[in-house]
């Protein structure tokens, strides 16, 4: 992989592990994360820093993956999916003070291989996908989702096995 660290008007990579034949498109906002080979990102994309996507990802358009999301090869994630990291978002303290790094925890995601999100679904973080795992577009995913099953709706329930 190659690290790129870059900052243009249109697109902005700071510090990413690029692999081979990986197509960003503009507008994308990544930092300290890892895209392997041959996925793409659709524009509008943000990918946080110790975000990690597999080879030959399809990432569409105004996707956010934040920190601790961690996507395998050959995955889909359709427009407008959202991944979160914590689950007790605050932005002070019980003082007052702003919160830092230092006064959350980081709840990592897991996305396994050939899993396929529908767009604008929102994966609640400490979750894993499944294999081959399809989610309906606008599901809120709360629960680990088996491998090879469907699921929808908010909460997202399984629909059928694969």
């Amino acid at each position: 992989m190659e690290l790129l660290n870059v900052d243009e008007p249109r697109k902005s990579l700071v510090n990413v592990k690029v692999g081979q034949g990986v197509r960003i498109f503009n507008f994308v906002n990544a930092y300290g994360c890892s895209i392997d080979d041959n996925s793409k990102i659709g524009a509008f994309v943000e990918i946080q820093k110790g975000a990690t996507i597999g080879k030959n990802c399809k990432i569409s358009s105004h996707t956010f993956i934040c920190e601790g999301v961690h996507i395998e090869d050959n995955c889909f994630i359709g427009h407008g999916v959202m991944f979160t990291n914590d689950l007790f978002p605050r932005a002070t303290n019980p003082d007052g003070s702003a919160q830092t790094e230092a006064d959350w925890k980081l709840v990592e995601t897991f996305v396994k291989k050939g899993a396929s999100i529908g767009s604008n679904a929102t994966i609640i973080c400490g979750v894993t996908i499944g294999e081959n795992a399809l989610i309906g577009a606008g599901a809120v995913v709360t629960k680990d989702v088996p491998a090879n099953t469907v699921v929808a709706g908010n909460p997202a329930k399984i629909l059928k096995t694969l």
